[in-house]
C-alpha cells in the first residue's frame, strides 16, 4: 500500500505486476506526468543481499543515468524514499523478445534481421561507451507494439573498455553464458556480449536453445561442438555462418561488436 501511495502522489496510478525478482518487482503504470504508461522496477534494498545494494545497485544506476539510444530502455526518473525502496519510472513495452518467440515458434529471418540490427546497434553503443551488459538474454530484450527493440536489466551491467581489462564475476544466466565465464577464468565483458548475441540470434530463427544447459557443468564442453539445427529448420546459409561466427568457443576468435556490423547476413 505504501508504494501506492507514494506513487499516486508523484502522478503514477500503479498497474499489473509483470516482473518479479527476489528483492524487486515491475509494475505497469499509467502516468499523468508522462501522458503514457510505463513500467516501474521496485527495488526493496532492505530485502535485498550487501554485494547487490553496495556494488551492483549503484552500478545500474549509474548507467542507466548516461545511456541514451533508441534501442535501449529510456528511464524517466528515479525516485527514493527513506523507506529502502527504490523506483526506477521507465518506458513500457508490449512484450519481450521470448514472450514472441513463444507466440510464434520462431521469427522469420526477414522479420528476425531488423530485429537483431537493433540488438547489436544498442550493444554497439554500449561498448563505443565501454558499457558491458553481461546478463544479454531473450527475456531481457523488450519489443514496442511495432517490434521497435529495447534492451533492459542493466543489473549485471558494468563500465568496462574490455580487453586487457579482464572480468571476474560470474554473473547473468547459463545458458547464454560463454564457455570461458562457465569455466570460472578472467574473461573480456564485450566478448561476453557478443557470445549472448550468438545464442539470441539461434533461439530468434529455430525457437530453441542452441546448447542443453540441464547440466550446467558440462556445458563448456557441449559449448565446444559444432552446432546442431532442428530437422526442419530453414535457416539460410548466411544466417548460420553468423550464428557461428558470434558462437566461437575462444573469446580470442570471436568478432567485437564492430565486426558483427560487418557480417554479410546483416548486410
Amino acid at each position: 500500500m505504501h508504494n501506492e501511495k507514494v506513487l499516486r502522489g508523484m502522478g503514477y496510478k500503479l498497474g499489473i505486476t509483470i516482473g518479479e525478482g527476489s528483492y524487486s518487482k515491475v509494475k505497469l503504470a499509467s502516468s499523468q506526468k508522462h501522458n503514457s504508461q510505463v513500467a516501474i522496477k521496485i527495488v526493496d534494498r532492505r530485502k535485498a543481499p550487501l554485494d547487490f545494494v553496495s556494488k551492483f545497485l549503484p552500478r545500474e544506476l549509474a548507467l542507466l543515468r548516461t545511456v541514451r539510444h533508441a534501442n535501449i530502455v529510456h528511464v524517466h526518473e528515479f525516485i527514493e524514499v527513506c523507506n529502502g525502496k527504490l523506483y526506477i519510472v521507465m518506458e513500457a513495452a508490449v512484450t519481450d523478445l521470448l514472450q514472441k518467440i513463444q507466440e510464434v515458434s520462431c521469427i522469420a529471418e526477414d522479420q528476425a534481421k531488423p530485429m537483431f540490427s537493433q540488438i547489436v546497434s544498442a550493444v554497439d553503443y554500449l561498448h563505443e561507451n565501454n558499457i558491458v551488459h553481461r546478463d544479454l538474454k531473450c527475456e531481457n530484450v523488450l519489443l514496442t507494439i511495432d517490434n521497435q527493440v529495447k534492451i533492459t536489466d542493466f543489473g549485471f551491467g558494468r563500465f568496462s573498455a574490455g580487453y586487457p581489462e579482464l572480468s571476474n564475476t560470474y554473473c547473468g544466466s547459463a545458458a547464454y553464458a560463454p564457455p570461458e565465464v562457465l569455466l570460472g577464468v578472467p574473461y573480456d565483458p564485450k566478448k561476453y556480449d557478443v557470445w549472448s548475441l550468438g545464442v539470441i540470434l539461434y533461439v530468434m530463427v529455430t525457437g530453441c536453445m542452441p546448447f542443453d544447459d540441464t547440466n550446467v557443468s558440462k556445458l563448456p564442453r557441449i559449448q565446444r561442438k559444432a552446432l546442431v539445427y532442428p530437422e526442419d529448420s530453414t535457416v539460410s546459409g548466411p544466417c548460420r555462418e553468423c550464428i557461428k561466427v558470434l558462437l566461437q568457443f575462444s573469446p580470442s576468435n570471436r568478432p567485437t561488436i564492430k565486426q558483427v556490423l560487418e557480417q554479410s547476413w546483416l548486410q
